[in-house]
């Protein structure tokens, strides 16, 4: 038995609104794209344009300026330990493979800067530079050999006690070689290139959550449920 037929239509009427705004959210209205498609691709190119850190890598970089390492670097894949001699080697230091280990003498520095470089390369979706430096390998799989390179420099500096230069090397790590990875592909844009489009989308989401709260609430006091103590 309906309680309030007024209130109980309102509701189902709501919520027939709301899962028709939804379905037509669902249709490819932006150049292929639904509307969560599109969204999603936007936050990603706002949250690529606040996220350039190569400058801040180099200035890091520049901490170890004159100083050598000579470390061995265990990776866990022969195929990754010889690509990443061969990006070192190409960076001026001197790596020798011995399986899935890789010793490596020479500028700290000239790793740093060489990984550093990659990176700007992969933030300005320029792959194709990396994989000429590399003899044509994956522009993604060169920058995953840094990421890991970096990281077994880091072990080993930290192992020797070298922290402050395993700080640095940390660093260029986690803001320059890996975010330029996690968005390669990804157009860069400012929040103030599309803040129409960021209110709008914000205001919408709140008006549209109250929307359906309201439109099941209607539903179930015109039902004549209430809650109580």
């Amino acid at each position: 038995m309906v309680h309030n037929k007024k209130e109980f239509t309102g509701g189902l009427v709501a919520l027939a609104l709301f899962f028709a705004v939804l379905f037509y959210m669902f249709q490819p209205m932006f150049n292929g794209l639904n509307s969560m498609a599109y969204l999603d691709a936007l936050y990603n190119s706002i949250s690529k344009g606040s996220v350039y850190y190569i400058p801040m890598a180099g200035e890091a970089a520049q901490k170890v300026e004159g100083k050598d390492v000579n470390l061995v670097l265990h990776y866990v894949d022969e195929n990754i330990a010889t690509q990443s001699a061969a990006q070192m080697t190409a960076a001026g230091v001197a790596a020798t493979v011995k399986g899935t280990d890789v010793e490596v003498t020479g500028s700290l520095k000239a790793i740093l800067d060489a990984s550093i470089a990659d990176a700007d390369y992969m933030y300005h979706n320029d792959g194709d530079s990396v994989s000429a430096k590399y003899a044509g390998i994956n522009p993604r799989r060169a920058s995953y050999n840094w990421w890991v390179t970096l990281a077994q420099i880091d072990r080993a500096l930290s192992h020797q006690e070298e922290f402050a230069a395993a700080k640095v090397v940390n660093t260029v790590q986690t803001r320059a070689v890996e975010t330029a990875y996690n968005y390669f592909k990804i157009e860069p844009l400012h929040i103030t290139d599309k803040l129409g489009t960021v209110i709008f989308s914000l205001a919408f989401y709140v008006f549209y959550t109250l929307w359906y709260g309201f439109a099941i609430l209607w539903v179930f006091e015109g039902w004549g449920l209430r809650l109580s103590h």
